[in-house]
């Protein structure tokens, strides 16, 4: 088998991609290690910024994004029992956030490709990653049974951290940075209507706690737990007593509960590999960099990633300056180190840290104080999470 550019991942990043380099006149083929039921039903981020809206869009992947999408312009912050306001228009010349699932996206470019793009194998294994540094590297991968060989001019690994890409860099170009904390989020999908209209980030001696939603009858929400947590350890209504008591104000307002349909554990990383090119070969989403889902800035990324690498194939592709594609490596750790610093400094703000004491109580709330009081504080986080420009 013969293409273009090769994608190993059959994610939101690899979908995308390949629908914006069909788009361009670019050819590629998409392998995707599990079946396609597995693909469209992985729960993971929900919350776009305007730029992944955009993408979407412009690649004529947002019909049922438009319709059942839902727009947030704003999230709001509680501590000390108060709720405060972050208004996103107000603070970013108009940029807002939408709530659309992930699972949905992967649905709509999946339903996509199989109609008119190109090639989208299922429970197709990419096994390694061969001659990266050549102008004709291949990618072996199982599929039906048998191992086959696909020969492109460039490959792209959009196939998180656990995939084969990233270990296909030689080790004496790699370069990695990670940071463990020491908490992890216990998340829940739960079938009833949310309690709000916008995301709450609870900040409490308790813990954390998030209140999110995936459509309007049904809602998602979290709470900070110690790292190691069994979910069988918090049966329904310790889950729904604990998460109303960190959501709690001096006000009328009320947790509404009903039937929980899922539990997790999440662990919370920040990892970050560097580079994210290494000849013919690239790197996009988890494959490079991790954060803290605090920030919601996972899902983001890797579109921005893609984003870079459709805009370096197409320049290619229609003046032969691979100019664009050079410079991936540096434009995207940029933004990517940006998102990093962002979802650590959210993340350190709103839990409590099990080694921390008053002292550290109190700058979270200094913090918390500041941008509720300064607008251009507000600004600050209301750009980083509505999510900065492409530095293009």
């Amino acid at each position: 088998m013969r293409t273009t550019v090769g994608i190993i991942g059959g994610g939101p990043a690899g979908l995308l991609l390949a629908r914006l380099l069909h788009r361009a006149g670019i050819d590629c083929v998409v392998l995707e290690s599990r079946t396609r039921a597995y693909a469209e039903q992985r729960q993971r981020a929900g919350m776009l910024e305007q730029g992944t809206v955009d993408a979407l869009r412009e690649c004529g992947a947002a019909d049922r994004l438009d319709a059942e999408g839902l727009i947030h312009h704003g999230i709001e912050l509680r501590f000390d029992r108060e709720r405060h306001h972050i208004d996103f228009p107000a603070l970013t010349g108009g940029r807002t956030v939408t709530i659309y699932a992930q699972t949905e996206i992967v649905k709509d470019l999946v339903t996509l490709q199989l109609a008119d793009g190109p090639p989208l194998l299922f429970e197709a294994e990419a096994i390694a990653i061969e001659k990266p540094d050549s102008d004709a590297p291949l990618v072996r991968f199982v599929h039906q049974g048998r191992e086959q060989t696909l020969s492109c001019d460039y490959v792209v690994g959009c196939d998180g951290s656990h995939g084969i890409a990233r270990q296909a860099f030689p080790a004496e170009v790699s370069r990695t940075y990670a940071h463990d904390y020491p908490y992890s989020w216990l998340g829940i999908l739960a079938d009833v209507p949310p309690s709000c209209e916008e995301l709450i980030y609870a900040r409490g001696d308790r813990g954390f706690a998030l209140h999110s939603m995936r459509s309007p009858s049904v809602s998602r929400l979290y709470l900070q737990v110690p790292n190691g947590t069994d979910v069988r350890d918090w049966p329904d209504e310790r889950i729904w007593d604990e998460l109303a008591a960190r959501f709690a104000i001096d006000g009328d307002w009320r947790l509404e509960r009903g039937p929980i349909t899922s539990k997790s554990v999440t662990t919370m990383r920040s990892y970050v590999h560097e580079p994210m090119r290494h000849g013919r070969l690239f790197l996009a989403g988890d494959a490079a960099h991790i954060v803290p889902p605090t920030g919601a800035k996972g899902l983001n990324l890797a579109v921005s990633d893609v984003r870079v690498l459709a805009r370096g194939f197409a320049a290619l592709h229609r003046t032969g300056s691979a100019e664009l594609l050079d410079r991936y490596s540096e434009l995207s750790l940029a933004r990517v180190w940006q998102a990093t610093r962002f979802s650590y400094d959210m993340t350190r703000m709103l839990h409590a840290q099990p080694d921390g004491d008053a002292f550290e109580r109190r700058v979270q709330l200094a913090r918390l104080r500041r941008i509720t009081a300064s607008r251009p504080a507000a600004a600050e986080l209301a750009a980083n999470y509505t999510g900065l420009p492409l530095a293009l």
